[in-house]
């Protein structure tokens, strides 16, 4: 092997050398540099009532499910509801059957850079299920829920009924020990959860009243209805915190901080970023140089 076929892999091995210090400069200054942030906005709920029930009718010769959602709102964009009366069709003979009659019916959501808040309120409010056109599964005084979620502080969520609770016709005392079950001879059963509330480090969720019902009036499967119902519940979830400051820079004096020098240096010479580099290039193509120059003095020896 002669020298010649020494120094052409040592000139490539230079242009490689200089070609991967200029290309890892700037990918190293990416690399250094670059920040990604992703962040997810508050958010906000509120229901006056949901209902999730299997009604069936003519001896379950029939199935119809009873999904009402009355007063139902979502954020981030801010949003309010107000609406008395929820209705279903297709199961009262080809007419409107109302679910729910209430003097107030309110669902509120907010949602804010810092904040998301909701809540809602259910007053002087029957609700009925197909069956029982006449007699109210329940008749509530008033009901209420919120849940605020604040950015950096404890979310906190709330719930209360307050004044009296008629279930099937029997007036009945909530307790938030645990569940209340009334059970009417001939009518059906209903079971009542007062007062959940639950928390996390951003969310709150507060539901006033949760039903569990069933219902089949003198067992004559003309209507039997089984399910749940939830009024005035309120969720949230706080929008992420802030975060924190930069530490301020030092205030400017006689003394120049370490390194200006250098930054002036690499100005008056018309240098930037990409300076050290470039010189990390150059020397490499000098130690690639000199090797191939001693390969090739050997090789003429």
């Amino acid at each position: 092997m002669n020298g010649k076929n020494f120094r052409m892999p040592a000139r490539r091995l230079a242009t490689v050398a200089t070609a991967t210090a200029l290309a890892a400069g700037p990918a190293v200054l990416a690399g250094a540099g670059s920040a990604h942030a992703t962040g997810a906005e508050g958010r906000a709920s509120a229901v006056v009532l949901r209902t999730g029930l299997d009604v069936s009718l003519l001896n379950k010769t029939v199935n119809v499910p009873l999904a009402v959602s009355l007063n139902e709102v979502q954020a981030p964009q801010s949003a309010e509801k107000t609406a008395l009366t929820a209705e279903l069709n297709g199961v009262n003979n080809g007419q409107a059957f109302s679910v729910l009659n209430a003097e107030v019916a309110s669902a509120k959501a907010d949602v804010s850079a810092t904040k998301a808040a909701a809540s809602t309120q259910l007053a002087h409010a029957k609700l009925h299920v197909p069956g029982l056109p006449l007699l109210s599964v329940v008749e509530l005084g008033t009901v209420r829920s919120e849940a605020v979620c604040e950015a950096g502080k404890t979310p906190v969520a709330r719930s209360n009924v307050l004044g009296d609770v008629t279930v099937l016709g029997k007036k009945v005392t909530l307790s938030a020990g645990g569940p209340t079950e009334v059970k009417v001879p001939g009518v059906g059963e209903v079971r009542l959860d007062l007062s959940r509330r639950e928390t996390t480090s951003r969310t709150a969720a507060a539901t006033a009243l949760e039903l569990t019902v069933s219902v089949n009036p003198l067992k004559l499967n003309v209507a039997e209805v089984e399910g749940t119902l939830t009024l005035a519940k309120a969720t949230c979830e706080a929008p992420p915190a802030a975060a924190s400051a930069a530490p301020s820079e030092p205030p400017a004096g006689d003394v120049k901080p370490q390194g200006a020098p250098a930054e002036a240096g690499l100005a008056e010479t018309g240098g930037n970023s990409l300076t050290p580099y470039l010189a990390g290039g150059a020397i490499a193509l000098l130690v690639a140089g000199g090797g191939a120059v001693a390969v090739a003095r050997r090789g003429r020896s």
